[in-house]
């Protein structure tokens, strides 16, 4: 088991400032995929900034014996071998009040080393994924974990699992999953804004040619990047050769580390396929429309990067609510049909609604400050010293939970406010939001 300042294997080693082990917060999160590491990853950055150490875990790390690869390997077989299948399992789940007898069990076996893996000095623990954010909601009910633990939402929807009884706080990034998280009974729901790379930002200059220019893209051409992910799953060739076919944009294609499909691509007549790319703000700077089937990490890099965003022949669960999600925010067109696909990305490409789209990506990252400050706030909380006098009082759960309320309703007028454009047709989109605010359970 790891002692003070180890990781397990396979987990990055801490990082910030030395000599501040008092200001330390851990961060979990699983390698399924990048999205939920890549939340971590800038989580991680922001809080280093703050002068706080932080230790990174991987949950599958964790989990006993390989029992987190076999999971991994699961869940990856099931999105690519039998997707329907995944579908199902994840709507049976979708609004259960409790996991399942196997999954506690799960959960249950990697709560002492998740205890085990967090030094004495530890001020707060973050999670990244639902898995992580169950076992240590269960030691906080217990009171087993002492120190705040808090769930920072990745996802536009909002799966039963990554609500967790016994968390201190969820942390959305937007009214919406907040508004999905607080009927499902999450507690302190706070919009809180994305974390992406600095890099990601609209592009200025001529940022936009030097990015064609890098990656042998054409000068004038529309661009639409799609994107599948860092296991380059979906129906990737199919999405391509039907972009390409609208004469509307050339299709950019990355394909994470799904070499295969990479040279499946180039095959079928796909010229600008590549694999995992390290400079995805470049290549956003050189592409017009964004394409996307998850709904994930891209999607917010998009938004920051000022591309509008598309959902196209999304995968199965978390893919297609994702969409659903980002539609009803203003902050993606669903295209649901291939006949859809050649108006909505010329509309998104030359139209109003595009534009609309743009406005509202980068207004999401502007409105809130992310939410390093709330996590960092409650832990310094606890360093500060006992206040003199004993008639002071610290803020309950009520207060916590009020004080998130006001946060929710403050940033959803400022993100709300440039989708008023895009949603004139639609009011009834952000009634699930409305009753939150009201404190309806609806």
């Amino acid at each position: 088991m790891p002692e003070r300042d180890q990781l397990l294997p396979g987990s990055p080693p801490s990082v910030g400032p030395q000599g501040t082990g008092r200001h330390r917060i851990v961060v979990i999160s699983a390698s399924v995929g990048a999205g939920h590491d890549g939340a971590a990853d800038g989580l991680t950055s922001r809080l280093a900034a703050q002068g706080f150490l932080v230790d990174r875990y991987d949950f599958l790390d964790l989990l006993p014996a390989r029992t987190g690869k076999l999971l991994r390997d699961a869940y990856h077989r099931l999105l690519t071998r039998a997707p329907e299948s995944y579908q199902r399992l994840y709507q049976a789940t979708e609004h259960a009040p409790r996991p399942g007898a196997v999954w506690r069990a799960l959960f249950r076996s990697a709560e002492h080393r998740t205890l085990a893996a967090l030094p004495p000095d530890t001020t707060a623990v973050i999670s990244t994924y639902p898995g992580a954010s169950q076992v240590l909601g269960a030691l906080r009910q217990r009171g087993a974990l002492k120190v705040p633990a808090y769930t920072f939402l990745t996802d536009f929807s909002v799966h039963a699992l990554w609500v967790a009884p016994g968390i201190d706080a969820h942390l959305a990034v937007h009214p919406i999953p907040a508004a999905q998280a607080h009927a499902q009974g999450a507690a302190a729901v706070t919009v809180v804004g994305p974390v992406t790379d600095a890099r990601f930002a609209p592009v200025i200059g001529g940022q936009r040619s030097a990015a064609r220019a890098r990656f042998g893209l054409p000068e004038q051409a529309p661009l639409a990047l799609l994107v599948a992910g860092s296991w380059g799953v979906g129906a990737v060739r199919q999405a391509a050769a039907e972009i390409q076919e609208t004469g509307v944009a050339v299709p950019v294609v990355v394909c994470g580390r799904n070499q295969a499909l990479v040279e499946q691509l180039r095959q079928d007549g796909i010229a600008h396929a590549f694999g995992w790319v390290d400079d995805m703000p470049g290549l956003m700077h050189a592409c017009d429309v964004l394409v996307q089937n998850a709904g994930g990490l891209t999607a917010l890099e998009a938004f920051a990067s000022g591309l509008p965003v598309a959902s196209y022949r999304c995968i199965p669960g978390h893919g297609r609510t994702n969409a659903q999600a980002l539609e009803e925010a203003g902050l993606a067109a669903w295209i649901r049909t291939a006949d859809d696909l050649r108006p909505v990305l010329a509309e998104l490409l030359h139209g109003p609604r595009g534009r609309a789209q743009l406005l509202a990506g980068i207004a999401l990252h502007r409105a809130a400050p992310g939410p390093v400050p709330a996590i960092t706030a409650r832990a310094r909380h606890r360093l500060a010293p006992p206040a003199p006098s004993p008639t002071v009082r610290h803020p309950g759960r009520r207060r916590l939970a009020l004080a998130a309320t006001t946060a929710v309703a403050t940033v959803s007028l400022g993100v709300a406010a440039p989708l008023t454009y895009a949603y004139a047709k639609a009011p009834a989109h952000f009634t699930t939001v409305a009753h939150y605010l009201d404190g309806d359970d609806r």
